[in-house]
């Protein structure tokens, strides 16, 4: 909003100091400091709330140390984080923006799939809370809305670099001549189903090119592996964020180191200059993203300040959803989905984990009978975090470790960029 109000105050009476709403830097940063500002002065508020409204967690007796105390901490603490995302980008993005109509979308899409799971476990008293396959359903919905937008909607386009090399120039202040290196990128945008691959030459795959098969014209098939593999990346990492969220400050800070970095990938994408260097597509206004990932980082950030240890509010299915479909939406629309694995490792290591885990009970119980498989479980407890509780770990040592872990995971993801 406050960039249509201050370009208009730009062109239409030249007021000094509102072009500079036009730079993305600048709206960034006003969008992290207002989340910032948003989870710091408001949480507060809405952690009163909470007490008074005695929305509280409810907790099982698995026999880890300091379970039992967060008896009663309240829940639902998500609506801090999405009033933190939502409310800056409203303030400081484009809202004509695709990319960003898609992700305010599937941040209250999500955020309202996981404060109905909060709503029935918490106020009607229903441990289960929202059934599985709702909630299956919800992702696959919202995933499907992305995957038919970013295939058919004429402004999800890439533009293809059709010259970039060095050409001769005159060094004014020598006066001699000298080779500069520069990109020239075409200027008709296209509709691609091309994404970035890590570890390959010209770091590049076309989604079209598993139909090739079909014979010509099968380019247009390309919705057949595109649309599924979006609803799968969306259910995945929004599962896997929901898994990791079981000790204090560890989903919320990894999201935090995951926002930071796509970020970076979603500012050079949408930067000419940046793209040529990393030789990975320019995506025409991608680089909008920046000030909705901004918040977003803003918001994990300032929800950490009362979910770290020992955490004075809980963020819930409310947020956990909503913080895994974002960064997989997020990432599909930048075209680094193929990066999700690598970026995404600590979700995916929690949620292989429990899919271990699973597996295994069940093939012992098969084979040597339910006493057997109880007692020789794969890991003591999953997902990953509690099994390492159950060995005497101190959850902010095992939640410092993985935050390590992640940070590795994603100077990985940037160097990819170079790597092929």
């Amino acid at each position: 909003m406050f960039y249509y109000l201050f370009d208009f105050l730009d062109k239409q009476f030249n007021v000094p100091g509102a072009g500079v709403f036009q730079y993305i830097s600048f709206r960034a940063a006003m969008a992290l400091i207002g989340s910032l500002l948003i989870s710091l002065v408001f949480g507060k508020r809405i952690i009163s709330l909470l007490h008074r409204k005695q929305v509280g967690e409810t907790v099982r007796d698995l026999g880890l140390n300091g379970q039992l105390e967060k008896k009663g901490t309240p829940t639902m603490g998500g609506l801090i984080i999405l009033s933190a995302i939502v409310v800056p980008t409203l303030l400081f993005a484009k809202l004509h923006n695709v990319y960003i109509i898609l992700l305010l979308l599937s941040t209250v899409w999500l955020g309202a799939i996981g404060f109905l799971d909060d709503y029935i476990k918490v106020f009607k008293k229903n441990k289960a809370g929202l059934a599985g396959k709702f909630k299956v359903l919800g992702q696959i919905g919202i995933g499907l809305i992305v995957g038919i937008t970013l295939y058919c909607n004429d402004e999800v386009v890439v533009k293809e670099k059709i010259f970039a090399g060095k050409i001769p120039t005159m060094d004014v202040i020598s006066t001699s001549e000298k080779n500069t290196q520069i990109a020239i990128y075409s200027e008709d945008a296209t509709k691609s189903m091309k994404t970035t691959i890590p570890f390959v030459k010209n770091n590049e795959f076309d989604y079209s090119s598993l139909l090739s098969f079909l014979g010509d014209g099968y380019e247009k098939w390309a919705w057949i592996i595109f649309i599924p593999f979006v609803i799968l990346i969306v259910t995945a990492v929004s599962n896997g964020a929901n898994i990791t969220d079981g000790i204090d400050g560890l989903a919320t800070g990894t999201s935090a180191i995951i926002g930071v970095v796509l970020g970076i990938l979603a500012y050079v994408s949408g930067n000419t200059v940046f793209a040529d260097y990393l030789n990975i597509m320019y995506i025409p206004n991608s680089g909008e993203l920046v000030i909705f990932i901004a918040a977003f980082v803003g918001a994990c950030v300032g929800f950490l300040w009362y979910n770290s240890f020992p955490a004075q509010v809980f963020m819930g299915d409310t947020g956990s959803l909503a913080l895994g479909g974002i960064i997989a939406v997020f990432a599909i629309a930048i075209r680094k989905e193929l990066l999700v694995p690598i970026l995404c490792g600590v979700f995916l290591v929690e949620n292989v984990s429990v899919m271990l885990q699973v597996a295994y009970f069940k093939r012992m119980k098969k084979n040597f009978g339910i006493e057997y498989a109880r007692e020789n479980r794969l890991f003591k407890m999953a997902p990953l975090h509690h099994h390492y509780q159950k060995l005497g770990m101190h959850e902010s040592k095992i939640v410092s470790r993985f935050w390590i872990i992640g940070i590795m995971l994603a100077v990985l993801t940037i160097v990819t960029l170079k790597l092929r």
